[in-house]
């Protein structure tokens, strides 16, 4: 009988500091093929190596490779709908825009002809399009920062439990629901010489109205402030909700420590409503850079092109002077300006979550 050999049925046990062989076990019954055991005395990175090829091999079995397939069809089925609008209604429109631009048409010749770069050229030479630029900056600029100080000074006020908050609210927010065409005829009667709300103000310093609709120095005044008022009661309802969300512990014990309500508004409050402002910032220049309705009711782009920002000038060439092309090269600055704006805002985002 050899000394070394043990009894039947008894199962070795490998010497203490030595790594059991891993055994991939499989369920009785189980109708794969059982896998080969990993080599015994193979590097931890060997092992490693062989158990990902293993998992690999079982991801890529047929019944897998079908439930991948109609996942992938049912995720293309829900978004084709969508995607194929956006393509429609937005890529396809912007792409072809582009194309004119290097066209000339004016809606009669059957075949644009093609000028290069011309329809730029004329563009950037022209000294009324620097004045369109410039009266596109002022208009944004000034309805952004009116309408966001506004609007964190009464969301404020609101999130203080003002008597009749639900009806302050409303109110607040009834400007955004009007149409941009309502909301111009409403400030076009406010702003009359003779019988509007101006006059009455003014007259009450012993102060006569300005024309503000006819005049080259009151009509982009005129219509920015028309503006403001109308994105007022969008910035407010935002503002109010996210002061809503802030901490409160936070500005009690600020309180307790004797902070004044300025204070907190300006180290407190102002801080941690950075990203909406951020937020509320890039979205009203982008709508006030679109804005046509407002300009089209009150001041026509007019007197010259006092008022005249780039959506106006857009309509003006293409439908009045009926020159396509310098249009559609308008309409690609002021794409190319959004663009910009809109990286800017992801990027921004992008940091803020990274920061998080």
């Amino acid at each position: 009988m050899d000394v070394g050999a043990r009894p039947a049925g008894e199962t070795t046990t490998p010497p203490r500091g030595t790594a059991a062989p891993a055994v991939d076990p499989v369920a009785p019954g189980d109708a794969r093929i059982a896998p080969e055991p990993l080599p015994q005395g193979a590097t931890d990175a060997e092992r490693l190596a062989a158990l990902r090829e293993r998992a690999a091999t079982r991801r890529r079995s047929p019944q897998r490779r079908r439930r991948t397939r109609r996942g992938a069809i049912l995720f293309l089925a829900l978004i084709a709908p969508n995607l194929l609008a956006i393509l429609v209604f937005s890529y396809y429109p912007a792409i072809y825009n582009i194309g004119l631009s290097f066209f000339d048409w004016d809606f009669v010749e059957p075949v644009p002809e093609f000028v290069g770069t011309e329809n730029y050229t004329s563009l950037f030479t022209d000294p009324e399009f620097g004045q369109v630029l410039l009266n596109t900056l002022v208009f944004s600029a000034v309805s952004v920062i009116g309408s966001i100080a506004g609007g964190l000074l009464l969301g404020s006020l609101l999130a203080t439990k003002v008597p009749f908050t639900g009806l302050a609210q409303t109110m607040a927010f009834a400007p955004h629901m009007l149409p941009g065409a309502a909301v111009g005829i409403l400030w076009l009667f406010m702003f009359d010489p003779n019988y509007g709300l101006s006059r009455w103000l003014f007259s009450l310093f012993g102060l006569t109205s300005p024309d503000w609709t006819t005049t080259s120095d009151w009509s982009l005044w005129a219509i920015t402030i028309a503006y403001t008022w109308q994105r007022l009661g969008f910035v407010t309802v935002i503002c109010y909700t996210a002061i809503l969300d802030l901490p409160g512990d936070v500005y009690e014990a600020a309180a307790l420590d004797g902070a004044s309500g300025w204070s907190l508004f300006r180290h407190m409050t102002l801080p941690l409503l950075r990203p909406i402002t951020f937020f509320l910032s890039i979205t009203g220049i982008i709508s006030a850079a679109q804005t046509f309705d407002i300009i089209s009711i009150m001041t026509g782009g007019g007197p010259g092109t006092s008022s005249s920002t780039l959506s106006w000038m857009v309509y003006e060439e293409a439908f009045k002077n009926f020159d396509i092309g310098r249009a559609s090269a308008a309409a690609t600055v002021l794409l190319v300006i959004l663009l910009v704006i809109t990286w800017v805002q992801v990027r921004y985002s992008q940091k803020q979550g990274a920061d998080a």
